[in-house]
């Protein structure tokens, strides 16, 4: 993920805050770097204990989400093999070196699931050669989901070749690339190429839903451990939007940012929760307004849908353990699931707050940040409440907007036809219209029990907006995200809805920031609606960059984490407490 936008004085060149390209040459993370060196790298990430509420829970609950952590640390494993093909072998040298400096080797990679600092370019922070193994010096485009070496133009060529049912094969979710004893490529399921460690996800996915009480949590383990041995994952992901439990579980392949070639390849990943129900139900509110939102996005009226599907649910949890592409670097806050337009063109998306994430990252990093970067009269505008509902409006515009389209008569969707630009575009969209969605129901008087309204309430959503901006640019160019921020904050400042100030603080222009958002908006909707992937290309050589008054931002930002390390303190406890005993 990254191309370093925080303080570590062995990456930053003293021109660092020169305009950088959209794919910026990063100086490489020193391999020889010392223990403390690495150690000091990993402070970057503030330590904080995640806990969550088990005492209302059932005993069955309590004995079912032991078996959901055990299987999520499984999905450790298959993540480190789909990140790289010699993670786990790294991973094993690497627990054998007892040594300071192979300590701190081992608690980095851990970090990043990986020998490659993903806030800092993903370049590589090991030596060439360790113990026999052979260290790209940066994370493989392709991950570990296509033939080694193969490029991203002979894997287009030979996709071209493809029938159509195959081509739709070799690009789906849930299949890697190989190379046959033929010499020829072809497709593997996902349900082969992992099948040792799908078999036990599905036995402890079995045995939890043995253990439940819940009727709509048992169904989904049960779709889902056949789902894992049969490579269809669609009846379980329905399963999965239906759910509703105190015990909240997403665990599968979901998002494809691993795959930087494409972004086909879904990762495995897994978030262990449990719902808050009296935050989940304060959201009702925006089902009232879907198709209301849809009806008025700024798009022409021929791209937008007439008929949005029923509204997907919409929770609040606080999260006891997390894995894979789940924990691994920049902590995710929210997320919006699943990925397969089949079931976004019928049901939508679900929506998973993690407020207790929210809540430390609040506190550790966009706290801090705003006192640097905002003027003091601004500052006590930022709050908890526009941060997490801005999240929460981030999330529910993924469902909305384009989601279909038509390239030369035929059948798409914009993940296909923007390609590898498709991440950072719909993560910039999802921004972008989630403020604009929540200016435009702040207008109607529709948050006034939620967030306010007037002057005052516009003032916390922008300016917490504008603070938290720099909270991601702090994570690096090389993650969607960021990438998808550098474009909101250059295009606003070049449109005067942010104002520099040239010392490294930044305003909002109250009389500007709406039109400017509209603008930015009917943007990115329109590159979807159309598929543009030339538009999408040259708006991020445009605007994927680093600005001289941007970097004296991020300069004064050398002393602030860049984001949380969780100790998941919760699940210890459950996993060291006796065997509950389900009730019969």
């Amino acid at each position: 993920m990254k191309n370093l936008l925080v303080p570590c004085i062995w990456l930053l060149a003293a021109g660092a805050a020169s305009a950088a390209p959209a794919s910026p040459a990063v100086a490489p993370v020193p391999s020889v770097a010392s223990a403390a060196q690495l150690n000091q790298m990993a402070q970057r990430f503030a330590p904080v204990s995640l806990r969550a509420d088990t005492s209302k829970l059932s005993a069955g609950d309590k004995a079912a989400i032991v078996k959901l952590i055990e299987a999520a640390k499984i999905i450790d494993t298959l993540q480190l093999r789909q990140r790289w093909s010699g993670n786990e072998a790294l991973w094993s040298a690497l627990k054998k070196d007892a040594t300071p400096l192979g300590k701190a080797r081992l608690n980095y990679f851990w970090l990043n699931k990986g020998p490659w600092s993903i806030i800092d370019g993903n370049n590589s922070f090991m030596p060439a050669d360790y113990a026999g193994i052979e260290i790209p010096g940066q994370k493989p485009a392709g991950a570990n989901f296509y033939p080694a070496g193969a490029t991203k133009a002979t894997l287009e060529s030979w996709m071209g070749t493809l029938p159509a049912k195959d081509k739709e094969a070799a690009q789906w979710f849930f299949t890697t690339i190989r190379t046959g004893a033929d010499g020829k490529m072809k497709v593997v399921k996902y349900s082969d190429e992992y099948r040792a460690e799908l078999v036990k996800l599905s036995a402890l996915l079995n045995e939890a839903a043995a253990m439940t009480d819940n009727a709509s949590l048992k169904k989904f383990l049960t779709l889902r451990a056949e789902a894992f041995l049969s490579n269809d994952y669609l009846p379980s992901d329905f399963a999965w939007m239906d759910l509703d439990s105190p015990v909240d579980i997403t665990i599968g392949p979901y998002e494809t940012y691993n795959d930087e070639l494409f972004g086909y390849k879904a990762a495995f990943e897994a978030y262990v929760s449990i719902r808050d129900q009296k935050e989940t139900s304060k959201l009702d509110f925006f089902s009232k307004h879907m198709q209301e939102l849809e009806d008025n996005l700024p798009l022409d009226k021929q791209y937008r849908n007439p008929k949005v599907g029923a509204l997907a649910p919409m929770v609040v949890v606080n999260q006891v353990y997390s894995a894979g592409d789940g924990n691994m670097g920049v902590q995710t806050a929210a997320y919006n699931l699943p990925n397969d337009e089949r079931i976004i063109s019928e049901r939508g998306s679900k929506r998973v707050m993690l407020k207790n994430v929210q809540e430390a990252k609040f506190k550790s990093t966009l706290t801090p940040i705003s006192k640097l970067v905002l003027r003091p009269a601004d500052q006590k505008d930022v709050d908890f409440d526009s941060f997490f509902t801005h999240i929460l409006a981030h999330e529910i515009m993924h469902g909305l907007g384009p989601h279909k389209t038509t390239v030369d008569g035929a059948a798409s969707t914009p993940r296909q036809d923007l390609k590898e630009t498709y991440s950072t575009i719909e993560e910039a969209k999802a921004d972008i219209t989630g403020l604009w969605a929540l200016a435009y129901m702040m207008d109607k008087g529709q948050l006034k029990d939620t967030l306010g309204q007037g002057a005052a309430a516009e003032r916390k959503l922008y300016n917490t907006f504008l603070a938290s901006a720099f909270r991601t640019l702090h994570f690096g160019l090389t993650s969607s995200h960021a990438r998808g921020m550098a474009i909101q904050v250059n295009y606003l400042l070049d449109k005067g809805g942010f104002v520099a100030h040239g010392d490294g603080t930044f305003a909002v222009d109250f009389k500007k920031i709406k039109q400017a958002v509209m603008d930015l908006d009917r943007e990115f909707l329109t590159i979807e609606a159309t598929g543009d992937y030339e538009r999408a290309k040259g708006m991020m050589t445009k605007y994927v960059l680093i600005r001289p008054e941007v970097q004296k931002a991020l300069d004064r930002m050398k002393t602030v984490p860049t984001d949380i390390r969780p100790t998941f303190t919760t699940a210890a406890a459950l996993l060291a407490a006796p065997a509950a005993k389900p009730a019969k």
